[in-house]
């Protein structure tokens, strides 16, 4: 009861005072102008953060109990909120700014506030300043899009307010209700669209606070510490991702880290397609997913723990390389998409390394949970000791069973049925020798075959999900953007069969076409209603009100029976007509878009497949016009 009021009393103060100084700073003209590097369309009040800390102070003052560590973060946070207000008003320097967050970060670890990451105290000591700095950095960073920042460090208090009540630390507890109140009344007019910013004096007040309250867990009483020192990390994982990601992509462009852009997690997002609310939206549930493992990792044995914050952060892995496949346009590039994460698959489709490191990934992940599932989720010594030893073997086995049962001959962009049945028959006779050699080495063990059973089935289903989902993103990706530039034509595809299939197919898998098919065109009332890889058929008297609606230009004619007066009827509504010729000749699929009228542009598409005809697994596609 006195947590809910204490914070109640932190949001109503919030709401007075943020209201307080948005009133000021637009009277004082201490606003954040539209620029070329920055999100915001519009001038925006600045100085949030100090009705954040206002808020803050004041509850505090009132309601927090006497502790030395929370007074040691009041004032520190303090002294690092003045420096970020000064930065607000008179843009301190990078290098001043770092010195300034290094002092209160040393000054936070001298009264103690610090967890055992190891044995050794001044390693502790170094590692735990480095911990303070970086997340002060990394919420920094993320104020980059409305209602991110303060939503994000919103859910990693209500995580660790959580974490205290159940560990039985009431005034921890209740330092955490005063930050979530201040932040809840700041958000009322920070989400989208704010009519307030936080600032560097909100921003790094929040990372060096909610940094330095993540560290005050008693870990004598949790389950185990392992558990305890990844907790911070998980509760944190949206910031420290989005600050590794940008920090690598600005240094691979030789871009200051501190300087801003729309190179963000946030706004690659919003450049897959999303609205700028829903953005922030999914970015939160996010972090209330890691927030909820890292909460969850503290009361199950470490082995479990470990299994699921490997698989969380595998999960966020490709989540990463997904958005750097995203074009990103900055007012210093003529077009910023991740190169580092391109140049990195572009070169893992050539030499298929990253396809073989990542499957050693998936591998060891696999052959670890079989473990556990087999042996109920906790594994004895022995049985722990018996994968430490056979992991090499595992490995190197499974590695060369999937090399030779050509897992490795396929293209991911491509991934069908056929890559699926082609795994299914590697991963089955990686496991028949792996469970052969592992008996050999240590002289049976019982209930060790079932492992490799459960490990068959699992490594099946990593691999096929990986592969599947580039397959997935990409299309995602390469139909967003084309949709949103400027020259994607609007189209109809006329014939829903095999022809028309593979047409939407080839449409979607080459950007360079510029296509944006809205739906098929299709004479059997059957298939009307239905759809083809999301694009719904609809019967050919449907034409002339989905042009009109769409804007279509031009018709796609993937069939050879279509009535003449329904071709006129599209030419007399302006529509080019392209009819569509499926030809196999010298190894070479030709898709030839003939104009049905005389004023109509002619196009070609080549397809060079490697030997078959339409069940091809990789082809290299390239746009021509034909004399």
């Amino acid at each position: 009861m006195q947590l809910a009021l204490a914070a109640l009393s932190a949001f109503l103060l919030s709401l007075f005072f943020t209201a307080c100084v948005r009133a000021a700073a637009r009277h004082y003209g201490v606003v954040a102008k539209p620029r070329k590097d920055r999100w915001h369309q519009k001038p925006t009040a600045m100085l949030g953060g100090v009705g954040i800390y206002l808020a803050f102070a004041v509850a505090f003052a009132l309601f927090a109990p006497p502790a030395p560590k929370a007074y040691a973060i009041l004032a520190f946070g303090t002294f690092i909120f003045v420096a970020g207000f000064i930065d607000d008003l008179v843009q301190i320097k990078p290098y001043t700014k770092l010195s300034l967050q290094l002092i209160a970060a040393a000054g936070i670890v001298h009264f103690g506030v610090k967890l055992p990451w190891s044995s050794y105290e001044t390693l502790n000591d170094i590692v735990t300043i480095f911990w303070l700095v970086a997340i002060t950095n990394a919420i920094n960073l993320l104020d980059n899009m409305d209602g991110l920042a303060g939503g994000v460090s919103l859910i990693a208090c209500v995580a660790m307010i959580i974490g205290f009540v159940a560990n039985g630390q009431p005034a921890e507890a209740m330092l955490v209700c005063l930050l979530a109140g201040a932040l809840l009344g700041f958000l009322v007019y920070n989400f989208h669209p704010a009519s307030i910013f936080m600032g560097d004096c909100g921003s790094m007040f929040l990372g060096l606070t909610v940094g330095a309250t993540a560290l005050l867990n008693d870990y004598s009483r949790t389950f185990n510490l392992a558990a305890v020192l990844l907790t911070p990390v998980l509760i944190f994982l949206i910031p420290i991702f989005d600050m590794g990601f940008v920090t690598v992509t600005r240094k691979f462009y030789g871009r200051p880290v501190s300087q801003g852009g729309r190179d963000h997690t946030s706004h690659r997002l919003v450049a897959l397609g999303m609205s700028e609310r829903n953005a922030v939206l999914m970015l939160w549930l996010i972090a209330a997913a890691s927030g909820a493992l890292g909460l969850y990792v503290r009361v199950i044995n470490v082995h479990v723990a470990l299994l699921l914050v490997l698989t969380f952060a595998l999960t966020i892995l490709f989540f990463g390389l997904h958005l750097g496949k995203v074009r990103i346009h900055q007012p210093d590039s003529p077009d910023v998409s991740n190169r580092f994460v391109n140049v990195l698959v572009e070169f893992s489709y050539k030499k298929r390394i990253f396809e073989v490191l990542l499957d050693l990934m998936l591998i060891s992940l696999a052959y670890f949970a079989s473990f556990l599932f087999r042996f109920g989720g906790d594994l004895s010594l022995e049985h722990f000791n018996i994968f430490v030893l056979t992991l090499p073997a595992v490995l190197v086995i499974q590695q060369i069973a999937l090399l030779a049962g050509g897992v490795y001959r396929g293209m991911w962009r491509y991934f069908s049925v056929a890559d699926v049945i082609v795994m299914g028959r590697s991963t089955v006779a990686a496991a028949v020798l792996s469970a052969f050699v592992v008996n050999l080495m240590t002289g049976g063990v019982r209930g060790a075959n079932g492992v490799f059973v459960l490990d068959a089935l699992i490594l099946l289903a990593l691999i096929c999900a990986s592969r599947l989902s580039f397959r997935m993103l990409g299309t995602l990706i390469s139909d967003r953007q084309r949709a949103a530039h400027p020259e994607a034509t609007p189209a109809l595809i006329y014939g829903a069969g095999d022809g028309g299939e593979w047409l939407l197919r080839e449409l979607a898998n080459n950007a360079e076409h510029r296509y944006r098919v809205v739906g098929f065109l299709d004479d059997d009332p059957m298939k009307v209603g239905k759809i083809i890889r999301g694009c719904r058929i609809y019967a050919p008297g449907d034409a002339p009100r989905l042009v009109e609606r769409h804007g279509v230009r031009d018709v796609l004619v993937s069939s050879g029976s279509i009535p003449a007066e329904r071709l006129r009827s599209l030419r007399s509504r302006g529509v080019h007509l392209l009819r569509m010729r499926v030809s196999f000749e010298d190894e070479t699929l030709t898709v030839d878009a003939q104009a049905a009228t005389e004023d109509s542009r002619l196009s070609a598409f080549a397809v060079e497949p490697p030997g078959e005809a339409l069940g091809v697994t990789e082809r290299r596609a390239q746009q021509r016009t034909p004399g």
